[in-house]
């Protein structure tokens, strides 16, 4: 069974790359990012490079492929070999602009993706001033589960100094990463 996973996830990258079709990439990147939930399977995504794929991903127009990937990335990333080739591959740029899609499925992954991305090495960056400022924002989203996720991130990966700095920053700037639509 397990060279059988191997080769149906193989099939599926072969599949993602050789298409035109935007409904099929579409398909075959979900399925790849429901794939990436399951731990026996980050060795063989990390063998294809499918990390890689889903960073790619990230920067492209079709909103869709974006939310896949970044959910792809937010199941990913629990797992320490995963992170740190993450956190090595400069993800955490691209992960913050998703917090500006106008999806609100891409920004949640984007917002826990960030959580579980943050180390003390990795702080500066998945802790800057413009996301902390961002999260401030989402703070007071009328969306209950962004909201709330962003609360969490406040309290529990902020320092209550970071928090003051960007509350005051945002009193005397109206520019920023703008609520995504409902």
């Amino acid at each position: 069974m397990e060279l059988g996973r191997l080769e149906y996830l193989q099939a599926l990258v072969t599949e993602f790359q050789v298409t035109d079709s935007p409904e099929a990439k579409e398909q075959v990147l979900a399925n790849l990012a429901n794939f990436a939930y399951d731990p026996k399977n980050y060795e063989y995504l990390r063998q294809l490079q499918v990390l890689d794929l889903f960073l790619d991903m990230l920067t492209e127009d079709n909103e869709t492929l974006v939310e896949f990937a970044i959910g792809g990335l937010c199941n990913l990333c629990l797992d320490k070999t995963n992170k740190d080739y993450i956190l090595g591959a400069n993800g955490v740029e691209p992960i913050i602009n998703c917090l500006s899609s106008s999806n609100e499925e891409t920004v949640m992954s984007a917002v826990t993706t960030l959580m579980y991305l943050t180390t003390p090495q990795s702080c500066q960056q998945t802790t800057a001033l413009p996301v902390v400022e961002c999260m401030l924002r989402f703070s007071l989203s009328a969306s209950r589960r962004l909201s709330n996720l962003a609360t969490i991130f406040l309290e529990d990966y902020c320092t209550p100094l970071q928090v003051e700095e960007a509350r005051n920053l945002s009193e005397h700037t109206a520019v920023g990463i703008p609520l995504p639509k409902d």
